[in-house]
C-alpha cells in the first residue's frame, strides 16, 4: 500500500500485530501497511486472516498465542510490535473457571512478555523499536465480573512501563493505548455475556453498563485506536514512552 505525502511513513520497517483477524488488530494492520510497513498479521483465526489475501506487504501467520511454544517461533526481526490479542470472560470471582483464568493470563500477559522478550534484541541492535500494548480502560479501572481480563490488563501496564525504562537507552519506546468499549466482535460477545450476568437486555447493557461511565456516549471505532497506535510507532513519538493513553470518552475523568 503506498503512503500519502505528509502522512506517517514507516517504509522499511517491519511490524508484527497480534489479534489481527478482526477489530483493533485488523485496523492496525491496515494502518501500518498503509504507512509503508511490512506487517506480520498474527491470529489463531486463519479464516479471518483471509481478509488480507493479496494485500501488498501483509503476510499472515495463523498462530494460537496461548501456545507459548508457538509464540517463541514467531519472527524476531521486528521493528514494531503491537500486542493486541485478547479474549474476555464474564463471571463472578467465586464462579470464575480456573482454566479460563489461566488461559486469559497466558494469552494476554505471558504471551506479550514472551513476544517482547523475543523482539527486543533486534530492536536494541539497531537502536530503534516501538512496542505498543493495546490495553484498555480496564488497565486503569476495574469492573465487576472481569477478574482475569482486568488483572491481565493491569499486568500489561506494568510490563509496558518496565520495557520503557529498560529500552530507553536503546531507542526503544513502549506505551499502552487504553480504549473504552470498541466496536469489535469481542465487545459484541461481551454485550450478550453482560446481559446474562446482569439479567438485563442487551440494549440496556450498552446504555447502562458500557456507556454509563463514559461522557462521549458512543462506542470507540477500531480505526480511531489504529490511528493512535500508528502515531506511537512513528519517528515523532521518540520521546513518548512509558505512558498510557486513555481513549475512554472521559471515563477516567471522573
Amino acid at each position: 500500500m503506498p503512503t500519502t505525502p505528509g502522512t506517517l511513513d514507516l517504509t522499511g520497517r517491519t511490524a508484527l500485530v497480534t489479534g489481527a483477524a478482526s477489530g483493533i488488530g485488523a485496523a492496525c494492520v491496515e494502518r501500518l501497511a498503509a504507512a509503508g510497513a511490512r506487517v506480520w498479521a498474527v491470529d489463531r483465526d486463519a479464516e479471518g486472516l483471509g481478509r488480507f489475501a493479496g494485500v501488498d506487504d501483509v503476510e499472515v501467520l495463523p498462530t494460537d498465542l496461548s501456545d507459548l511454544d508457538a509464540v517463541d517461533r514467531l519472527p524476531e526481526g521486528v521493528d514494531v510490535l503491537v500486542n493486541n490479542a485478547g479474549i474476555q470472560h464474564v463471571s463472578p470471582i467465586h464462579e470464575f473457571p480456573v482454566e479460563t483464568w489461566d488461559l486469559i493470563i497466558r494469552l494476554m500477559l505471558t504471551s506479550p512478555f514472551r513476544l517482547t522478550r523475543r523482539v527486543l534484541p533486534h530492536m536494541y541492535a539497531q537502536g530503534f523499536g516501538r512496542i505498543v500494548n493495546v490495553s484498555s480502560v480496564h488497565g486503569l479501572r476495574a469492573s465487576p465480573f472481569k477478574a482475569a481480563y482486568v488483572s491481565a490488563k493491569h499486568g500489561l501496564e506494568g510490563l509496558s512501563k518496565v520495557t520503557a525504562l529498560e529500552g530507553a537507552e536503546h531507542g526503544v519506546t513502549s506505551n499502552c493505548v487504553n480504549p473504552a468499549y470498541v466496536r469489535t466482535p469481542l465487545v459484541e460477545k461481551q454485550i450478550a455475556d453482560q446481559a446474562r450476568s446482569h439479567g438485563i437486555s442487551e440494549e440496556e447493557v450498552v446504555a447502562k453498563v458500557m456507556l454509563e461511565p463514559v461522557a462521549v456516549k458512543r462506542l470507540v471505532e477500531a480505526s480511531e485506536v489504529a490511528e493512535l497506535v500508528a502515531f506511537l510507532c512513528g519517528p515523532s513519538a521518540g520521546s513518548v514512552s512509558g505512558s498510557s493513553f486513555a481513549m475512554d470518552g472521559g471515563w477516567t475523568a471522573h
